[in-house]
């Protein structure tokens, strides 16, 4: 069994930033992929970041490149997920996700484990 726990939401202002984190712990494959997903209220779960703990290859969704760095420790265990230049549209539930394999690294069917989430509030 996997888990997942995340960290590291919050409230900030318009302009800001927030630096998200995900630790893996359980069952854990050295090579796998793990995302970042968030979902707003009354929207669909989107997702925001993914990256391949073994290549160090890594997707991000358009609307948050630029200003969104998904990055891993050493032990690729953990994720984190910097956020600046921060805007309301951002404001979420953020999920950290967790899969061996993947097809397409932003899409949340492809995932199989997922943590409870971290709440991002962004104001204007």
């Amino acid at each position: 069994q996997v888990q997942l726990v995340e960290s590291g939401g919050g409230s900030v202002q318009a302009g800001g930033s927030l630096r998200l984190s995900c630790a893996a712990s359980g069952y854990i494959y050295s090579n796998k992929w793990m995302g970042w997903f968030r979902q707003a209220p009354g929207k669909e779960r989107e997702g925001v970041a993914a990256m391949h703990t073994g290549a160090g290859s890594t997707y991000y969704a358009d609307s948050v490149k630029g200003r969104f760095t998904i990055s891993q420790d050493n032990t690729k265990n953990t994720v984190t997920l910097q956020m600046n230049s921060l805007k309301p549209e951002d404001t979420a539930m953020y999920y950290c996700a967790l899969d061996r394999s993947v097809t397409w690294p932003l899409s949340e069917v492809e995932y199989y484990y997922w943590g409870q989430g971290t709440q991002v509030t962004v104001s204007s």
